[in-house]
């Protein structure tokens, strides 16, 4: 039994309505209400709500099988017991398609009238208790649907991170994934300008046209630069966010810092018009969000630097393959010079050469054609 559950007696006869009352169920811990007529317990029935009512079908006026139907028109959902007499059963059959949970023909002991109480009360209770149960399965079935979703914009999220070159494009993403695991209406990315040192703005989600274009723009909404000074999230809702100028974007507000290391590099916001604070969670997934942000523009500074170096090396190797050529041109040159008078002399045009002379010549002239061959060979590839 529940202490302090509220039974109405409808009973215009006062000795049952005692016996049943004060006799049988106020001992037990229960709070008793007796009317005299069906009119008055409907009027408090539709009041009150309570637990059981205990409702006589012999009234004059309105029956208890009135009742029953006004009470049904009412939407009044206590479960009711019909008292009958012996002889009525045919009535009692009729109340029970009027929705009746139970009859109790009189007369009856109070041992009696306490059982078919109690057994009322607990299909009652566990009616309640049903659909208690049903309420929370279905808020976990639907708590562990969004954790679904939102893991799969997390994953597709992370997935683009590796697999978009185009950032405006990866950032539009990213906001949209926001905005999913946030149930915000706006957001926007916020990223700092390396000479300025001003945080710009880079992409957008519905803002306001008066805001939006300020497209690549600092825009002061009173609380990033906050955030950029502490490096720690911010999640604002309610009356202190009424003070900042941000708040005619929404009701609630998170703020992200994008950072490499411990450097503030960029802001995620995320705003939502109705006034429900964003929770530890959602501000979890928002990090999340904010740190593949981070990962593209690292990757962006990354693939910049590469760029940059293969540019140098090329030209570096051209510049080398230059040098070398000039150098070849050069040898080529000294040799066509050297190797002339060389010939002239081996001829024996001046006079005869002994073998020695001769042997030293032609040593100097094989070597000179060697080098001759080998400068030939140095290939300057093609770019």
């Amino acid at each position: 039994m529940a202490p302090g559950e509220l039974i109405l007696i409808v009973e215009n006869d006062p000795d049952i309505a005692d016996l049943i009352g004060r006799q049988s169920l106020k001992p037990l811990g229960y709070q008793v209400t007796v009317v005299g007529d069906a009119a008055s317990a409907i009027k408090f029935a539709t009041q009150s709500t309570p637990s059981l009512i205990l409702a006589d079908l012999n009234f004059p006026g309105l029956s208890g099988k009135d009742m029953l139907a006004a009470l049904n028109a009412q939407g009044v959902k206590s479960p009711v017991i019909v008292i009958a007499t012996k002889g009525q059963e045919h009535d009692a059959i009729q109340a029970f398609r009027l929705g009746a949970t139970d009859v109790m023909f009189w007369p009856l002991k109070d041992a009696e009238v306490v059982s078919v109480v109690e057994r009322a009360l607990n299909q009652t209770r566990e009616a309640r208790e049903r659909q208690k149960l049903d309420r929370q399965l279905k808020a976990m079935n639907e708590e562990l649907q969004r954790k679904l979703r939102d893991l799969t914009t997390i994953l597709s999220t992370a997935k683009a991170v590796v697999s978009v070159t185009d950032q405006r494009v990866l950032f539009d993403m990213i906001l949209e994934s926001a905005m999913k695991v946030a149930d915000a209406n706006i957001c926007w990315l916020l990223l700092r300008e390396d000479r300025s040192k001003a945080f710009l703005l880079r992409a957008q989600r519905n803002l306001p046209e008066s805001w939006a274009r300020r497209m690549n723009q600092p825009v002061d909404d009173g609380i990033s630069s906050l955030v950029a000074l502490s490096g720690e999230s911010l999640v604002m809702s309610g009356a202190p966010l009424q003070k900042l100028k941000v708040s005619a974007l929404g009701n609630s507000i998170a703020v992200i810092p994008i950072k490499i290391k411990n450097e503030v590099i960029g802001l995620l916001l995320a705003a939502r018009k109705a006034d429900v604070e964003i929770s530890r969670d959602t501000q979890t997934l928002l990090e999340a969000m904010a740190d593949f942000a981070s990962i593209s523009l690292v990757n962006a500074r990354l693939f910049h630097a590469l760029e940059k170096t293969a540019e140098n090396a090329r030209t570096g190797e051209n510049h080398r393959y230059a040098t070398l050529e000039s150098v070849r041109a050069a040898i080529r040159s000294e040799l066509q010079v050297a190797s002339y008078p060389l010939n002239f002399v081996l001829t024996e045009t001046p006079g005869k050469l002994t073998p020695e002379q001769r042997q030293a010549l032609e040593s100097v002239q094989s070597a000179l054609q060697r080098l001759a061959r080998s400068s030939e060979k140095t290939i300057v590839p093609t770019q």
